[in-house]
């Protein structure tokens, strides 16, 4: 959990930040994506290459994962900024990098990133601390979740226009959150403006993930739980998309994870490929 007297990440934060530069450190090219920024924002102790979960051999799918799926949002990104969609948003955003990587696309855009308020003073001070700064086209949406505050009302008072298009992401979020959160949160999405578009990741029920990547879920699991974050809703493809329906979305598609191992790992000489376990929805309005 966050660090309620800091305002410090999630651990669950980190851990994704890390992957991500790990990935860059223990795999060969073509990389994924390079995001060495994540690293510096959370500022790890020395000995972090040491830590079990960042095991090169042992996390090789997790990492893989990780870093398909964020590639696969960034492309979802450039492409519909192409498209002339101007708002891109981030539920639950941690120490997501891609305004800061990736600034020729994010400064066509109103980018949106929506955290806990302690996490997300944290993250302003640290991009403040390494030179980023927070430019005028990126704006840092504190929503006290635990007090029920209303993401979508404190995101339209910091600028968001909800009659035009844009680009909603939640990954990593929806296996922490009751089935009845999550259709809420859906049924305000599919509100907003017609051509806008959903992804979000959620997780697939055991029995549904490979045998070899079962172990690795298990002791993910196990490690959410001790921390004080337990996964409490995995869904079915199907299940996903009749919940996207129900909610009012015009389209819904089933991105898997092999498909992402195709787009992304078809042509590598070694063994990285991306665990199952954890699935997109990609809807639209």
């Amino acid at each position: 959990m966050a660090d309620e007297q800091t305002g410090a990440p999630e651990s669950s934060a980190v851990r994704v930040a890390l992957w991500r530069a790990m990935h860059l450190e223990a795999d060969p090219p073509p990389h994924v994506l390079e995001d060495e920024i994540g690293r510096q924002l959370a500022a790890p102790d020395d000995g972090w290459r040491r830590r079990p979960d960042m095991d090169p051999h042992a996390t090789s799918g997790f990492r893989a994962s990780i870093v398909a799926r964020a590639r696969f949002i960034e492309d979802l990104v450039a492409e519909q900024a192409d498209r002339g969609v101007a708002q891109y948003v981030i539920l639950g955003a941690g120490l997501d990098t891609f305004a800061q990587r990736r600034p020729e696309i994010a400064s066509r855009l109103r980018v949106f990133e929506v955290d806990q308020p302690g996490p997300q003073a944290w993250k302003r001070r640290r991009l403040a601390e390494l030179g980023y700064g927070v430019p005028d086209w990126l704006h840092l949406v504190p929503v006290d979740f635990e007090a029920s505050e209303s993401w979508l009302e404190q995101l339209t008072a910091a600028g968001f226009d909800p009659g035009r298009p844009a680009v909603i992401v939640s990954t990593g979020v929806t296996m922490y959150l009751t089935k009845d959160a999550t259709a809420a949160t859906l049924r305000q999405i599919s509100g907003l403006a017609p051509d806008s578009t959903l992804a979000m990741t959620f997780m697939l029920p055991p029995e549904l993930v490979d045998d070899a990547d079962r172990p690795g879920l298990r002791a993910s699991a196990e490690g959410a739980r001790a921390s004080g974050t337990p996964f409490i809703s995995f869904y079915t493809p199907q299940e996903t998309l009749a919940a996207a329906r129900e909610a009012g979305f015009k389209d819904a598609r089933h991105v898997s994870g092999a498909v992402l191992a195709e787009r992304y790992f078809a042509n590598r000489t070694d063994d990285l490929r991306p665990s199952s376990g954890e699935d997109l929805l990609l809807a639209t309005i």
